[in-house]
């Protein structure tokens, strides 16, 4: 089967290659980025680097104003997912676009952010409603979908004035960090350190298996799995369409190691790495500023580049890790295609059975995969979430499975996270009087309407989902406002960006 490779870009990066990436940077700052983010901006090197907090767009809005979470006068989030989340037959997106929309959006998410459950455990669960027909089927009305709440600088949320500040575990930069790593630990295992620059792979040239026992998601709370796959972020393994575009820039930089080391043969493994890892992390934001944020947001929603600003902190938003990216959520589809070469099909693959699996990549490989994200347009960006995420994320229900709806309204809360309307007022942008002010879709409207009682209990990620979408985009106008925020500051916040 021929191996795909990503396409060339018109980005000159094979100039790259033979200057040696020339620069004209201070003497005090490195010529490469450091793994874990750290010196970036040589003025506060701490900036977007690993284990920092999540910044804040707008104040928190905790009960108490310290830490506990928003909405306890509000419904269940499981009870506004069934309300209004719960999606019967598929909806496509009016763009045409194909799956490959919220492919490279969480391929991209995982590179600049990554908040994880505090230790030890803070329970925050979701109630169910009582005769539930997926997770409470026998009626008891006990049951509960478990959530912890996430780790946080815990020097913060000692009182009035020091709320609680949750924390980014990687690199906040467009850097490749989801290839490479944002720790030396993880970095050094991922690479072949033989001289020639190359990442590790596996047989059929496959990512490597987690053989080191790093830290790596799965499914279930037992012992770490050697038998996935391993790569720079620990959620490579969610779903096999991330698997596979994990492999194709592991290959990527394999290809570009021994065309920087067969150009100039005098180059170190470290020099051919570096040179490799810095083109990668090139293709990767060249891509999702050519041609992954036009589609989402439209043709000119960033002002145009102007260099490098060392006064603009690129660290990731919680706003925008909390609620607007998740907007991916809605695009999923219920079925992964797969595509042959020739164009005839192996068969599709059902969401639900294709979480942390490797049997479909062992078996078949990734080019299906890739096509197949390529063959098959993406749900619309609404309130709807199929039901292979809303019922059976990561399992059924009562043995492991979750609603990513209700996962992403009860995270915002435990965050502290402001509702849909004050955050509308606090970006700038005018507040809601009723429920026809946010969509113009009256099915939306009352399904929005039967469950809040007023626009000002809306949570902010049902809220941005509900909006009408801005012309030329694919999202609503509060979700473009911090999408666009945290995508200009993470260009121009980056000493390293490839303009």
């Amino acid at each position: 089967m021929q191996t795909l490779k990503p396409r060339k870009l018109g980005l000159a990066l094979t100039s790259f290659v033979a200057l040696g990436f020339a620069t004209s940077l201070p003497a005090t700052a490195q010529t490469f980025r450091s793994i874990d983010g750290s010196g970036n901006n040589i003025a506060n090197p701490d900036w977007g680097e690993t284990d920092t907090q999540l910044l804040r767009l707008l104040p928190s809005d905790y009960e108490d104003g310290i830490s506990a979470p928003a909405g306890s006068n509000r419904p269940s989030a499981r009870a506004i997912s069934n309300a209004v989340s719960s999606q019967t037959s598929s909806v496509t997106n009016s763009l045409h676009a194909s799956d490959w929309l919220w492919q490279w959006g969480q391929f991209v998410d995982h590179d600049l952010g990554l908040t994880e459950p505090h230790e030890p455990s803070e329970p925050f669960n979701i109630a169910v409603p009582t005769g539930d027909p997926f997770f409470d089927p026998f009626g008891t009305g006990t049951q509960e979908i478990g959530l912890d709440r996430s780790i946080f600088d815990t020097t913060t949320g000692t009182g009035i004035g020091n709320p609680r500040q949750q924390i980014n575990e990687i690199t906040s930069y467009i850097d490749g960090s989801n290839v490479y790593g944002s720790d030396s630990v993880r970095a050094n295992f991922l690479r072949t350190n033989d001289g020639t620059g190359k990442l590790k792979t596996s047989a059929g040239d496959l990512l490597p298996f987690n053989t080191a026992l790093l830290p790596n998601a799965q499914s279930g709370n037992g012992p770490i799995d050697p038998s996935l796959f391993i790569a720079g972020d620990v959620r490579a393994n969610e779903q096999i369409g991330l698997v596979a575009t994990h492999t194709l820039f592991v290959r990527e930089h394999n290809r570009l190691a021994e065309e920087i080391a067969a150009a100039d043969p005098t180059l170190s493994g470290e020099e051919i790495y570096q040179r490799a890892r810095k083109v990668v992390g090139a293709q990767i934001q060249a891509i999702t500023y050519n041609e992954f944020l036009p589609l989402l947001l439209g043709n000119g929603a960033l002002d145009p580049y102007s260099g490098y600003d060392d006064t603009v902190n690129a660290g990731i938003s919680n706003e925008f890790s909390t609620a607007a990216f998740r907007v991916g959520h809605t695009m999923l589809s219920p079925e992964l295609q797969r595509i042959n070469n020739d164009g005839t099909s192996p068969g599709s693959i059902a969401l639900q059975d294709a979480f942390f699996t490797t049997n479909p990549i062992l078996q078949e490989g990734i080019d299906s995969i890739l096509f197949g994200l390529a063959s098959q347009k993406a749900q619309e960006v609404d309130t709807l979430i199929v039901d292979d995420v809303r019922n059976f994320l990561f399992g059924p229900p009562g043995a492991g499975g979750f609603d990513l709806a209700s996962l992403n309204i009860q995270r915002g809360r435990e965050h502290g996270l402001p509702g849909y309307n004050q955050a509308r007022i606090g970006l700038g942008l005018s507040a809601v009087t009723s429920f026809a002010d946010i969509t113009s879709d009256s099915s939306v409207q009352n399904k929005l309407a039967s469950i809040y009682d007023t626009v000002d209990d809306i949570d902010l990620w049902i809220g941005g989902l509900a909006e009408n979408h801005i012309n030329g985009g694919i999202v609503g106008e509060l979700f473009h406002t911090i999408i666009a925020d945290q995508f200009t500051r993470s260009r121009d916040g980056d000493r390293f960006f490839y303009l």
